[in-house]
């Protein structure tokens, strides 16, 4: 204490303490100039934009996809607006009391919002989160009325499709969500997690045209992520329209015509190729993939035994059965092992080596020449060609016609079909090719597959006078600003490896099966048309097992597809036509009234536009 008092400062006791504190001191100066140094040179990028984006946003503005016309500019898909339930985490906080605000006023549990959240966890914390797609307009109402207790929560309006009608479903196709592998592969340079792509269709084929080009906006939002002023924009740019070269009108009469049946049906115009109506059954609907299907309807539709998915136009490939026989007619003319007069007769069955090939009619056909053959459809002439012209020659005919590859209409998933050779089955199979099986491929049965558009094609160039044409279902693209992107023109892509004097025959032929007192399609008749055809009764395998049962004790899915392939011509006009119907057993009952009803709609309609003008 003495110390303390004393009037004389002692100082050996002052400088040391003096200088620790002064060292404390200079030390966490030092500290605090390292931090800033740290905070405002190597990290002062960093937060300045951090700073920004607090304030300035940058908010994409999606482009409206492009229309869709069919040939006559009637609109078949357009756009409608969508508004989008939006969340910005970082704006929302507290989340959990925003999100519990949220529940209360929508009535939607919290549980919906907090999935959709984790969903997203990997989005930057500003990137708005939908939290529910396509609300209602009464839930907009809700929303707004409360936005400023939803910090963080927004509106955000987007185009979204529309298809008008549910027809030409499997043709026009659907959108969905960008799946992973789509962004990988880089076919999609603009598109982003959560966007619609065409996944099935014309609208996946014509992704590149209808997608269009976003744009943006540059926003300043306050504090509750709510925009107080725009800065800058930048316009989307719209898709192109897309007009298809199908009629709405014809493709709703086709699908008419199949509703009650499994199967599917092509028009195509002869002289050009383009395609009219492409009409499936069952099919389904693509507003449903819009508004966004449950995983128990989609696992309905996949495992549906009727395969609603399947556009089997393209992708059902069928033994051909005896429309097959216009391939094994021409290269047998145009070979020479038979000519207009050659005849064999037909008892009903024909025996090559120790088997029996039998005639569908059991009692025979009696004599008869090409023309006559392919009138009633005689199995055991075509038999007796078949063996004469052998696989490969046959099979040289049948690519020649267009069988056995794509056609290159523009549409993924089209089948191959196939055509078989000795080398084929020796590579495939690993056995020899017998010569008996050649029996089987002249009438369309073996191995022989065909997609009904292939047949149709093929029906098409005997109709035109041999000329092949790809099939094409865009008729014109334009820009949003009107103008042509791209315009149509027929494509030949091959010629029939058949004469005139050939084709005079097999044509003959084919009208006889419509027209003459033993043809096969007499029900296909109509007045004023000049309709020729051919069936086709294709047998599945299982039937082949079971052949001596009784018909009405076999089940529908052994029982055969029945065919029908046509053309119909009337003032210089052509329309070629396909029908297949799965398990129909007989294509003159099942098949070849459905082509004649179509063909028929076809004409009346040209009448009917031609009197309205």
């Amino acid at each position: 204490m003495s110390k303390i008092f004393s009037k004389v400062p002692d100082t050996d006791w002052y400088k040391p303490r003096l200088a620790g504190t002064m060292f404390c001191v200079i030390g966490a100066f030092s500290l605090l100039l390292v931090r800033l140094f740290f905070l405002q040179v190597i990290e002062g990028e960093e937060y300045r934009r951090l700073s920004e984006n607090n304030c300035i946003r940058l908010q994409s503005i999606k482009a409206p996809r492009g229309l869709i016309f069919d040939a006559k500019q009637r609109l078949l898909v357009d756009n409608r607006p969508a508004f989008n339930l939006t969340i910005v985490p970082k704006d929302a906080r507290p989340v959990e009391k925003t999100i519990g605000r949220l529940s209360a006023y929508t009535q939607i549990p919290e549980e919906a919002f907090y999935k959709k959240l984790k969903g997203s966890r990997r989005r930057g914390a500003y990137k708005p989160v939908v939290l529910k797609p396509d609300i209602s307009r009464d839930l907009l109402a809700v929303v707004e009325a409360h936005k400023f207790d939803l910090p963080g929560i927004a509106i955000e309006i987007l185009p979204k499709r529309h298809y008008l009608y549910r027809y030409a479903a499997h043709l026009i196709g659907y959108l969905g969500e960008i799946s992973a592998a789509e962004l990988k592969s880089g076919q999609y340079p603009e598109s982003q997690g959560g966007d619609s792509v065409g996944k099935f269709g014309i609208e996946k084929s014509g992704e590149g045209e209808l997608r269009g080009k976003s744009g943006g906006r540059q926003v300043e939002v306050n504090a509750r992520g709510q925009v107080v002023r725009v800065l800058k924009t930048v316009d989307a740019v719209p898709g192109c329209n897309i007009h298809m070269t199908i009629d709405h009108r014809l493709q709703v009469t086709a699908e008419s015509l199949l509703a009650e049946q499994v199967g599917a049906v092509v028009a195509a115009d002869a002289e050009t190729g383009n395609i009219l109506a492409m009409a499936n059954s069952p099919t389904f609907d693509q507003n449903a993939f819009v508004t966004g299907m449950s995983h128990k309807d989609w696992n309905t539709l996949i495992t549906d035994p009727y395969r609603p998915m399947e556009n089997k136009v393209i992708q059902g490939e069928y033994p051909p059965a005896s429309t097959y026989k216009i391939v094994t007619a021409i290269a047998g003319l145009e070979e020479g092992v038979i000519d207009e007069n050659t005849t064999f007769f037909c008892p009903g069955y024909y025996r090559y080596g120790d088997r029996t090939f039998r005639c569908w009619r059991r009692s025979g056909h009696g004599s008869v020449n090409v023309a006559g053959a392919l009138t009633v459809s005689c199995d055991v002439f075509f038999y007796q060609v078949g063996q004469r012209l052998g696989v490969d020659r046959l099979a040289r005919y049948a690519r020649a016609c267009g069988l056995g590859k794509r056609t290159g209409i523009r549409l993924g998933h089209e089948g191959d079909g196939l055509i078989p050779t000795a080398a084929w089955k020796k590579k495939r199979v690993g056995v020899p090719w017998q010569r008996g099986e050649t029996l089987s491929i002249a009438i369309g049965q073996g191995y022989n597959l065909a997609t009904p558009l292939q047949m149709v094609m093929l029906t098409a160039a005997v109709a035109n006078g041999g000329t092949l044409y790809r099939p094409h279902i865009i008729k014109k693209i334009v820009s949003a600003g009107g103008d042509i992107v791209l315009e149509a023109k027929p494509e030949a892509i091959g010629r029939l490896p058949a004469s005139p004097e050939t084709l005079r025959i097999v044509k003959k032929g084919l009208w006889q099966v419509v027209n003459g007192s033993r043809g096969t399609a007499r029900l296909a008749k109509v007045d004023g048309v000049r309709i020729s055809g051919k069936t086709g009764t294709a047998q599945v395998v299982s039937r082949k097992k079971n052949e001596d049962k009784q018909r009405k004790n076999v089940s529908r899915h052994l029982k055969p597809h029945a065919w029908f392939v046509a053309y119909g011509e009337k003032n210089g006009e052509q329309i070629a036509v396909t029908v297949i119907v799965e398990h129909g057993e007989h294509g003159s009952s099942a098949a070849a009234p459905i082509a004649r009803d179509l063909i028929r709609a076809y004409f009346m309609a040209d009448e009917e536009e031609h009197h309205a003008e």
